[in-house]
This record gives structure tokens, sequence and C-alpha cells, in this order.
């Protein structure tokens, strides 16, 4: 359908994506991920496609991936989703950067968590939360089963996966969490990630080299 797009944005120091996913005919949309200096973009694009930002999807709680959270929703009062496990980051961001950033991040605070299983709407968008911890203890990835779209933040890359070196991370636990939660989509499922260029589920299952094991 031609009223529902997604608007891609790569930005920050380490070359984040964040998405905005929209509802042109219901005016609708929602912000997965705001890495830093994204929110002007989220916010010129929605006033340019006559568009309310109802929501922030949060996958994770990384800082390249919530860097803007609290300007987007300071400009925008749209509430912040994100799982529980992953919000301690968003309070107190400057405490878990995993190396010394030159600048400062601002907190953000959760209005609702999401958990395995919840449903989300953004006009006839319709996504399904899965929990995939590995990369981060509350990593969530947003599934619509009806046009096989996969935001999968940092769980999944093309050729790669999230790092687990990080506070939080599992590589065990990963790749459970790949295998249970994604792997089990339909091979044409587009897979839109927090890095790098889009793939798909059957090509991540024939060739990602880190999912033979």
């Amino acid at each position: 359908m031609d009223n529902l797009k997604i608007f891609p944005i790569e930005s920050g120091p380490v070359a984040t994506l964040g998405y905005m996913v929209a509802d042109t005919a219901q005016h609708k949309a929602v912000v997965v991920d705001a890495p830093l200096d994204s929110a002007d973009f989220f916010i010129k694009t929605a006033q340019k496609e006559g568009l309310t930002i109802e929501a922030i999807w949060l996958t994770h709680s990384h800082w390249d991936h919530t860097g803007d959270a609290a300007k987007l929703h300071r400009a925008t009062q749209a509430p912040v989703y994100v799982h529980r496990a992953d919000e301690y980051r968003m309070t107190e961001p400057n405490k878990y950067t995993g190396f010394p950033l030159p600048f400062s991040l601002e907190p953000v605070h959760a209005n609702r968590y999401v958990e395995h299983g919840d449903t989300l709407h953004c006009g006839d968008w319709s996504f399904e939360v899965r929990h995939t911890p590995g990369h981060t203890e509350g990593g969530v990835c947003f599934i619509d089963h009806k046009r096989n779209i996969a935001l999968v933040g940092d769980t999944l890359f093309a050729g790669s996966v999230g790092r687990t070196d990080l506070q939080g991370g599992d590589m065990d636990v990963l790749l459970h969490s790949i295998a249970s939660q994604l792997l089990t989509l339909p091979d044409d499922t587009l897979v839109l990630a927090g890095h790098g260029s889009a793939t798909s589920i059957g090509t991540e299952r024939a060739s990602n080299p880190f999912l033979r094991r």
C-alpha cells in the first residue's frame, strides 16, 4: 500500500540507523530508534508528510540508538517504549557508554514497557514485539508479519550479528534469540537493522557465518 512508508536515516558518530514508520493516509508515524542527530530529520519529515509522531519505539538502549530520544520526546511529546530490562542505560546514559565519549548524553525515561508478544500499531501497520536478548538484556525486534518486515536493531546484521562484549551481552543467548525468534520467519522477510545494509532472513540463514555455529 502506497500510504505505508518507512523513512530511514543513518546518523551519529557510529552510523546508526533509525526509522520512521508511517501511515500517510492516517497521518500517523512512529520512530524506531533515535540515533544522535536524527531528531530534526524525523520532525521535519513528519511535518513535510503531514504526520504526527505518536511514539518512539526503542529496539534497545545503547547510546547510539537512544541519543536523540530525549530531544525527540521533548519536541513531540511522543511516549518512549522500551523493554524494562534495558531502561537503566537510558536513565543514566553516560554511565553505560562502554567507552569514554567526547560529549554528554541526555537521559530519558520510558513511558511504557514492551514485552515479548505485545502487538503495537501505527495506522495500518501492526508489529509483534519479540524479545531477543543477547546484544543487551532487553533487546527487542518489531515484526510486521503481514508485510514480512523485521526491524531488528543490533540483533542481526547483513553477514554478522550484534556485538556481545558490552554489559548485558552474551553470544550464546544472542544466537538462541536469533534462531528462535528471527530464523523462524519466512525467508523473504526484509531485515532492517541498526547498522549496515538491509538483508533478508533467507540470505542470513544461508550465508551468515555466525549462524553456522
